[in-house]
């Protein structure tokens, strides 16, 4: 009786079966990441197409996910439903991401993403861009505003935005008067709280919850013509006679409230600003896209 032999596959044949191999084991052959993508007030998906396509192109296999959820008129629900809607989505993403992903959110979303990383213990997220946001909050006189409240101007926003009533608005939620500062520390109920403007029994936690991110990247520029004043896209905002105040000058900075000064200190705060791109452009802007975002989504 013959022995059985057995046939060993020639090492041609077995490189072949490796990519298959290692799609079936959910092994990530070029290493990158998982994005997540956020979109911002009054759009959705459909408007970061491009910018899916430029991070799939420079860094192919990428997976991207754009979350499609409060797209339109729906982003204009009051902004810590929001935070628990797209958490709820991002979660899922990142336990199944066991590497890490990296944070993309654009305008108001980057708002959302910011508290969402506050409140989300244990999370993952590498790094985090926030894409033309209003990050130390909104003032000013814009087509945007115009659309929301047709009736007001910027310096009579708050009769509307500071009640309860108002909290209900998304835009509401990250009105911040330089003039009115009491009614904005007593009504908002969403930016003061994650910037620890009005102290809560969580910032502690948030705190350390936010510093669990590597990264922090801040982009934005003077002719944005949406994000009021510009600046704010780098947690810079006005004092009360609507002088600019940089990032570092801001209460929150100094007393480090939720981890800013921190990430700033560990070398971990990068700021990209460009000149000569509209609002609705950012994402859309291979430039931009090149120089600040491509090497942090790796």
């Amino acid at each position: 009786m013959k022995t059985p032999q057995t046939r060993r596959g020639s090492p041609v044949s077995l490189l072949l079966l490796l990519p298959l191999l290692l799609l079936l084991t959910g092994v990530h052959i070029d290493g990158y990441k998982p994005v997540i993508i956020v979109h911002g007030l009054l759009d959705g998906p459909k408007e970061l197409k491009l910018l899916t396509k430029y991070i799939t192109k420079v860094h192919p296999g990428t997976e991207v996910k754009v979350i499609s959820l409060y797209n339109n008129m729906a982003s204009l629900k009051p902004m810590w439903r929001q935070v628990q809607g797209f958490g709820k989505s991002i979660e899922s993403i990142m336990q199944e991401s066991p590497d890490g992903v990296h944070l993309l959110c654009f305008s108001q979303g980057g708002l959302i993403c910011r508290a969402l990383l506050s409140i989300t213990p244990h999370h993952n997220v590498h790094t985090f861009i926030s894409l033309s946001a209003p990050q130390a909050g909104q003032y000013g006189d814009t087509d945007y505003l115009k659309w929301v409240f047709p009736e007001c101007m910027k310096k009579t926003v708050f009769h509307v935005c500071y009640n309860r009533f108002g909290q209900k608005v998304s835009i509401c939620d990250y009105w911040r008067d330089p003039h009115h500062r009491s009614q904005y520390l007593q009504y908002n109920t969403f930016l003061a709280m994650i910037n620890g403007d009005r102290p809560n029994k969580d910032m502690k936690a948030w705190r350390e919850n936010f510093l669990r991110i590597k990264k922090l990247v801040l982009i934005g520029g003077p002719d944005d013509g949406v994000i009021t004043p510009w600046q704010s896209s780098q947690f810079g905002f006005f004092d009360s006679n609507e002088n600019l105040l940089e990032m570092r000058n801001q209460e929150f900075y100094k007393n480090d409230t939720f981890g800013l000064k921190m990430l700033d200190a560990r070398g971990d705060v990068s700021h990209c600003v460009h000149s000569g791109v509209k609002h609705i452009k950012w994402h859309s802007n291979f430039t931009v896209f090149q120089s600040c975002m491509e090497k942090w989504l790796t």
